[in-house]
């Protein structure tokens, strides 16, 4: 996962503006422009981490996810987007990269919510371990605890088997 920068504002413009990649995530205006606004803004605000998921061989742009909303030892996650036509495996990996560097920042556990139409994401979290603990007129909102988190590394080790590795400039 690299930081993201305005360098990368065209590749997140262009999944987040897919009316089909992003159907379940906030609407972004129609203009790079903003993107480009929004990624500077970003650069300068220490409350959250977004990155574009790349291919570490070929360094190809995969998606993006967002770590934001620190509560305690939890943070939450979002903004999660992958393009069109990848392996099942790069889901997997991308949480277990996003996962993985919560704990490095020193939480133990998740929390987030998903929209109830978004099935797939919500299926994919309570496979992973997360357990629903509310619900509004629109989301459902899960919990990946501590020991589930640990259960849920251990169990998905192949996926990615040396953890990560966080280089800062």
């Amino acid at each position: 996962m690299l930081d993201a920068g305005q360098q990368d504002a065209a590749f997140i413009h262009g999944l987040r503006t897919d009316p089909v990649r992003a159907r379940f995530l906030s609407a972004v205006p129609p203009e790079l422009e903003a993107q480009t606004a929004w990624l500077r803004r970003y650069a300068d605000d220490a409350t959250q981490a977004y990155f574009v998921i790349a291919d570490a061989v070929s360094d190809e742009r995969l998606g993006t996810v967002r770590l934001y909303g620190a509560r305690g030892e939890a943070f939450s996650w979002g903004s999660w987007l992958l393009k069109a036509g990848l392996p099942a495996h790069c889901a997997i990996e991308s949480a277990l990269m996003t996962y993985h560097y919560g704990l490095w920042l020193g939480f133990r556990s998740a929390y987030f919510e998903v929209l109830h139409d978004n099935v797939s994401v919500w299926r994919f979290h309570e496979n992973f371990g997360a357990t629903r603990v509310g619900a509004d007129d629109r989301h459902f909102q899960y919990v990946l605890g501590a020991d589930a988190l640990t259960r849920a590394l251990h169990r998905y080790r192949r996926y990615l088997p040396q953890g990560i590795r966080v280089t800062t400039d």
